[in-house]
């Protein structure tokens, strides 16, 4: 039993679990970091943090010019200031790559929300123009008051040309709008 394991673990086909046993793989909360992300991208859109970095480059420099030359830390003419902005910016933008990466995820599921209020919105006014269009079709066959009372001042003056006496008693007219 033992030999077969052994010829199994040595085989070509078979791949080995060694490497996951030496580093096993760590997980985080991709949501709380991009969360961060977009705090840190937010921040950096602000007029504090133009401000902030204004003041922290105008101080690294004059410290760097005027102080006794024992007391400067860039002995050089502001390298480790280019390497400081240097590493600020290279982790500030896949810091905001991410930031924008989420605000477009959420965009497209906010676009879809619209696109299907659109078009329940658009159904219900087909809907809506067709209730319409129905109702005109019978109101067209249903007999208006104007109409009505044309007919009934005609039934009204024939009725009143059968009946009218010969005897000269005046009669009422027909009412009048």
């Amino acid at each position: 039993m033992s030999e077969q394991r052994t010829r199994t673990r040595t085989r070509l086909d078979t791949p080995r679990d060694t490497r996951r046993a030496i580093m096993p793989r760590r997980s985080y909360d991709s949501d709380a970091f991009g969360v961060f992300a977009e705090q840190f991208a937010r921040f950096m859109g602000t007029a504090k943090f133009l401000i902030y970095m204004t003041l922290f480059v105008i101080v690294w420099m004059l410290w760097n010019t005027l102080a006794p030359v024992e007391w400067r830390f860039d002995k050089f003419p502001f390298i480790f200031l280019t390497l400081m902005l240097s590493l600020q910016a290279s982790y500030a933008a896949p810091l905001i790559l991410l930031a924008q990466n989420r605000q477009e995820i959420r965009d497209k599921v906010v676009a879809e929300q619209d696109r299907q209020a659109n078009a329940r919105a658009h159904a219900d006014m087909e809907f809506l123009a067709r209730e319409v269009a129905s109702l005109r079709m019978s109101v067209g066959e249903v007999a208006t008051r104007d109409f009505l009372r044309s007919e009934l001042r005609g039934l009204y003056s024939d009725l009143e040309e059968l009946t009218r006496p010969e005897d000269g008693i005046d009669h009422p007219s027909p009412p009048t709008d």
